[in-house]
């Protein structure tokens, strides 16, 4: 089954430039464009997404109705069904770029928010000296994403690690057992603009990679067991059919 048709389903059922405006990706012509939905959460709904390469330095950005980062899940108080919302840059990029096990799903950044837990251990977004109270503060992972059938018919998880299993992992990642990694790469906040600076180790891996934009809702799963982490939601798709128009040029 296609990207396009798994999320459309789920849908249905459920240091570069950047512009003081929160402008940019909406100022490329190479952008991924998105007409405004008054049906849709501004903050969420998509405008357009772009990703531009300056060497090794790919900087993924993506333009909304609404203030970016301004809506963020209602904490449920345990992990156990804890919500997540996401923006997320699926791209065409195969997983072992980033160092996870390679041909396991479809490679997406994802800037994510969740006050129920914590996920990027190594990091202390807050600054109070505690790395493990950060949740609901945005930040950056990559996330291998697959098809689920125990989400629902036709829905995408992020990949379970099945015990005894001990496929790559980037060196980031946070010890889940799922294929998400926590690079610390902070999401810039400017306007109604979301912008993400990530380094690569071989710039030539860029060149000519496919990508969309997407804003979505997940959910840990409510028995802590596998899938850990389900796509449940997707808000709006910057191509409207998960087409991958986006082109990465050098």
């Amino acid at each position: 089954m296609k990207l396009a048709h798994i999320l459309l389903g789920v849908a249905l059922a459920t240091p570069a430039t950047a512009f003081a405006d929160g402008s940019h990706a909406t100022d490329m012509t190479d952008a991924v464009k998105s007409g405004a939905d008054s049906t849709k959460t501004a903050t969420f709904d998509i405008l357009a997404a772009h990703i531009h390469q300056e060497g090794r330095i790919a900087t993924f950005h993506m333009t909304t109705v609404g203030q970016t980062g301004t809506t963020i899940p209602t904490a449920v108080g345990e992990l156990a069904g804890a919500p997540v919302f996401a923006y997320v840059w699926p791209t065409s990029l195969d997983p072992s770029t980033v160092g996870f096990e390679g041909g396991t799903g479809i490679l997406a950044l994802a800037a994510t928010s969740h006050p129920d837990f914590d996920d990027t251990p190594l990091y202390d977004e807050n600054s109070d000296s505690d790395t493990t109270n950060d949740g609901a503060i945005w930040h950056s992972h990559w996330v291998v994403l697959t098809p689920t059938e125990a989400c629902g018919a036709g829905a995408l998880a992020v990949r379970d690690i099945p015990e005894g299993e001990t496929p790559d992992m980037p060196l980031t990642w946070p010890g889940l057992p799922i294929f998400l990694d926590s690079p610390g790469y902070t999401p810039i906040l400017s306007e109604t603009e979301i912008t993400v600076a990530v380094p690569f180790a071989n710039a030539a891996d860029l060149a000519g990679t496919s990508y969309d934009g997407v804003t979505a809702a997940l959910k840990v799963n409510a028995n802590l067991h596998a899938p850990l982490l389900c796509l449940t939601d997707v808000f709006d798709i910057a191509s409207g059919d998960l087409s991958l128009p986006g082109v990465i040029k050098p």
